[in-house]
């Protein structure tokens, strides 16, 4: 098998324009946000990314139709020299700065035969759906645009070699972007991207932190590419797919918190006694922002609880059944709430850790929602050992913060 991590040319801004490209990730925003980002700014990524936003807001136009308008200015950054193709196969190290805090990561070509082998590892299902939006996103522009983020074992060597270069070269370009400094680095002596590509070898696997539709995707369109071409050798770009890999040590993952529309025809009174059987539940004068595990968060009716849950973990065998994530679904949310397939039921949301615990208030005060979770977050030594035990989380389990940004870098298929 090829190398897990490769150097590739990548698609990216000119420095001059990489202020002006720079997005936010197409998943976190919706359309009318990213339709208020891009006015007034003609070569935001997200006419890429999110080129519904160049069409009328109220026709029905298929993914096909959607894709096909970003394919076209995507070709039009490209003739306007916004875009460039690097010549020269490399890696790059991309940097975060935000909040005092730094993660630097190396980006490159993931190799879909090592997702497909689990050696780019997963953690969550995805949806069907969702596959096949990005299944047409890549095959219309003929790229892969939004980055995998994912991360890897403290490696030494790696870190030497991360630091080092950032600290002996300037970046090809830092933006800001969304209250964080992003930089991007670019490696192609040949014996330094060797070493990197050794290295990673040496390490044998990564794990998906964040983009498991973007990786479940570009296996099916490798496939789909592979038996439409028959001279394939294994060596085409189709083969691998973009991927940020930082050290597990410097990303940071938040809370993901729950809301929940009703209580299954229960009263509220009800609920609370239903939780009684599991949990130690008591009134808290003051929003409650989990300190530990196994620690819950409950806002109903313009108060806060602190629930604790109280059965014995001991006795499991996997680190998956004892997840906060799961102890809250298997405990309240399916036996009590009757909320199955968190994935599909309309009856659940998801709030991100950067909204804060009032957006959990607005929410419930607003009539929206019923009632409020408030999670501990998910570790990354929890993260890794579910990964290799090859189970899966459920969905939005972990919140990265801060996010990678699209438009820095691409990875293009031809």
């Amino acid at each position: 098998m090829n190398s897990l991590l490769a150097p590739f040319s990548a698609l990216r801004p000119s420095p001059e324009y990489a202020q002006a490209v720079v997005a936010p990730p197409y998943d976190v925003i919706g359309r009318d946000e990213a339709r208020e980002l891009s006015m007034g700014q003609p070569w935001s990524f997200l006419h890429i990314s999110r080129p519904e936003i160049d069409l009328p807001s109220d026709g029905d136009f298929s993914s096909t139709e959607i894709y096909r308008k970003g394919s076209k200015y995507l070709q039009k950054m490209l003739d306007a020299g916004v875009l460039v193709r690097d010549k020269r196969p490399s890696f790059y190290i991309y940097r975060i700065e935000s909040d005092g805090k730094t993660q630097t990561g190396f980006v490159g070509a993931g190799l879909v035969e090592a997702y497909e082998k689990n050696l780019i590892r997963r953690h969550e299902l995805t949806r069907p759906d969702k596959e096949k939006d990005r299944v047409d996103q890549i095959l219309s522009v003929n790229a892969h645009t939004g980055p995998v983020l994912a991360v890897h074992s403290s490696h030494q060597p790696l870190n030497t070699i991360s630091q080092c270069f950032c600290d002996e070269n300037s970046p090809e370009y830092s933006v800001e972007h969304q209250g964080a400094t992003h930089s991007l680095w670019s490696i192609h002596k040949p014996e330094l991207v060797q070493k990197i590509m050794t290295e990673f070898d040496n390490l044998g696997v990564i794990y998906i932190a964040d983009g498991h539709h973007r990786s479940a995707a570009a296996s099916r369109v490798a496939k789909i590419k592979r038996d439409a071409n028959p001279t394939h050798n294994g060596r085409e770009p189709y083969n691998r797919f973009l991927v940020v890999s930082f050290p597990e040590t410097e990303v940071r993952i938040l809370d993901y918190n729950r809301v929940v529309k009703g209580f299954n025809n229960l009263s509220q009174g009800d609920f609370l006694a239903a939780l009684e059987n599991n949990f130690r539940v008591s009134v808290s004068s003051s929003p409650v922002r989990p300190t530990r595990s196994l620690s819950f968060g409950l806002y109903l009716h313009g108060k806060w609880y602190e629930i604790n849950y109280l059965g014995d973990t001991k006795g499991y065998s996997s680190e998956t059944d004892i997840l906060d994530v799961n102890i809250l679904q298997n405990s309240i949310l399916s036996p009590i709430l009757k909320i199955g397939d968190p994935r599909i039921d309309p009856r659940i949301g998801f709030v991100g850790g950067t909204r804060g615990l009032s957006e959990l208030e607005r929410l419930v005060d607003s009539g929206s929602w019923s009632v409020a979770f408030s999670l501990f977050p998910t570790s990354m030594n929890q993260l890794m050992a579910v990964a290799n035990e090859s189970k899966i989380m459920p969905p939005k389990s972990t919140w990265f913060e801060p996010k990678l940004a699209d438009g820095l870098v691409s990875l293009a298929l031809d």
